[in-house]
């Protein structure tokens, strides 16, 4: 990371944000209506839920999913004009099959 790999880092940064959502616990529609706003909480604090916690498993799957996520867009992208974002997208998606432990090709990705 130290030579500023502008694909890299976006790949990684696209990635965290992906983790850091799936970590997200979601609100019940129910609990935000149905509260009088004279009953509802206050003070510092009080709206924080703890975060899940992703096994191992669920965050390859989400590394797969965004790299799945490159190549498909990279597909779709057969213009000329459109190669050099096609090539980084699939770059991109080199980058996050990396950190996976076993050895999935980029055309291998979309099909597990």
């Amino acid at each position: 990371m130290r030579a500023r790999d502008k694909v890299a880092v976006s790949a990684l940064r696209a990635t965290l944000g992906a983790l850091d959502n799936a970590e997200a616990v979601p609100v019940d529609e129910a609990e935000l209506r149905g509260m009088a706003l004279e009953l509802s909480p206050v003070g510092a604090g009080v709206t924080e839920a703890a975060r899940r916690e992703l096994s191992e498993g669920a965050v390859v799957d989400v590394v797969r999913a965004e790299a799945a996520e490159r190549l498909d867009a990279a597909a779709q992208l057969t213009a000329p004009a459109h190669a050099d974002r096609a090539a980084r997208l699939r770059a991109e998606a080199t980058v996050l099959l990396r950190f996976l432990d076993d050895d999935v090709s980029p055309q291998g990705i979309g099909e597990r």
